[in-house]
């Protein structure tokens, strides 16, 4: 930023610009309504919190009215059942999220009666709360002056400053210079104002800085590169694994289904019965069919992309009577199996063996 740029006047700036330009979602409160004296619902800003980790606003807009209308409540949500509140998070990813989800609502309603703390470190102390979402909820929820720091704002930041240092070896300074503008009246619609400038202004690419309420102090702006920030250290090239798994249906439609166990990848969720998944440098890993039938290898194969890796799945698939017993597994009834309850990879599977002419990707 140029020296003689006043920053004590930055937020003042952008508050005015939220004011008339702040996005509507389900979860916020709009700024006119704020200041009226509504107060946001501490539940339902972790909620979304939580399910944005990762994951789009356009995405989470659905799941997040789903949520809420089956669980309104945090005690609601604690006492769900876990399968239910993982079936409903199929399909955002990230599962470990979900799992964390559940003790997060649990340990509010038995520490604090229901009602999540206004205390920053009593945040921090609940399950799956880390720094950034308890800097979020605290400035969102209660209208307490903690820097959020999400990508959208480490852009902003970067570009602001002119800072070139890549990340995540960047991350502390940006923090510090977030941290320095981060106001002490209205530092929840602060919050979500320098969010918002990130994702619907300065965005990144091509940037609209001819619209922007921070222009004029803007170094990358002036210096010509802010197309180029923030930088980042080149990623390495993901491994591939492979794995197998089978896809048993009864002769009365029901469908032979696993609970994967609650650590690891997928934990808690719905999948079929299958292989390790290992490096796809090495044999097929050897795999025992969860019951005696005339498996036949589905064309094709599906192609899923976790966070650190890619995965590659063959897929077996047999019709069985009714009196089969498999060795690992349950079946679920026709009536009762809904595809949209499996994890995006255990869907690509069904998908791909519901219409066998088709690749999954």
């Amino acid at each position: 930023m140029r020296e003689n740029s006043d920053i004590s006047a930055l937020p003042r700036i952008l508050l005015e610009w939220y004011d008339m330009h702040a996005r509507r979602m389900p979860w916020r409160v709009p700024p006119a309504q704020r200041m009226a004296g509504t107060l946001p619902d501490p539940y339902r800003i972790w909620l979304s919190e939580v399910m944005l980790q990762q994951t789009t606003v356009a995405t989470v807009g659905a799941y997040f009215e789903r949520f809420t209308t089956r669980w309104p409540t945090v005690a609601e949500l604690a006492a769900a059942q876990d399968a239910d509140v993982m079936g409903e998070w199929a399909g955002l990813g990230y599962y470990a999220r979900a799992r964390n989800l559940l003790k997060c609502a649990r340990a509010v309603v038995e520490r604090h009666g229901g009602a999540f703390p206004a205390d920053h470190a009593a945040l921090l102390a609940l399950p799956g709360i880390g720094p950034y979402t308890a800097a979020a909820v605290s400035a969102i929820a209660f209208d307490q002056p903690h820097t959020v720091l999400d990508g959208n704002v480490e852009r902003v930041i970067a570009r602001l400053y002119d800072i070139h240092t890549p990340l995540p070896g960047a991350k502390s300074e940006l923090m510090e210079k977030a941290g320095a503008l981060t106001p002490q009246t209205r530092p929840g619609d602060y919050a979500q104002a320098v969010m918002d400038l990130g994702a619907t202004i300065c965005t990144p690419r091509s940037p609209a800085c001819g619209i922007c309420p921070w222009r004029a102090p803007c170094a990358a702006r002036a210096a010509g590169t802010a197309a180029a920030l923030p930088k980042k250290t080149p990623k390495k090239a993901k491994p591939v694994r492979h794995g197998t798994v089978y896809l048993a249906q009864r002769s009365d439609g029901a469908w032979l289904l696993e609970t994967r166990p609650d650590s690891g990848l997928l934990g808690g969720m719905l999948g079929w019965p299958g292989s390790d998944w290992v490096d796809s440098s090495l044999p097929m890993p050897e795999s025992a069919a969860p019951l005696a039938a005339n498996w036949r290898e589905t064309p094709g194969e599906v192609r899923h992309t976790f966070t650190h890796f890619h995965l590659i799945l063959r897929i077996l698939q047999a019709k069985v009577e009714v009196d089969a017993r498999p060795t690992t597994g349950h079946f679920v009834p026709r009536e009762n199996f809904r595809p949209s309850d499996l994890p995006t990879v255990m869907r690509k599977a069904y998908d791909l063996v519901r219409t066998p002419s088709a690749t999954a990707l």
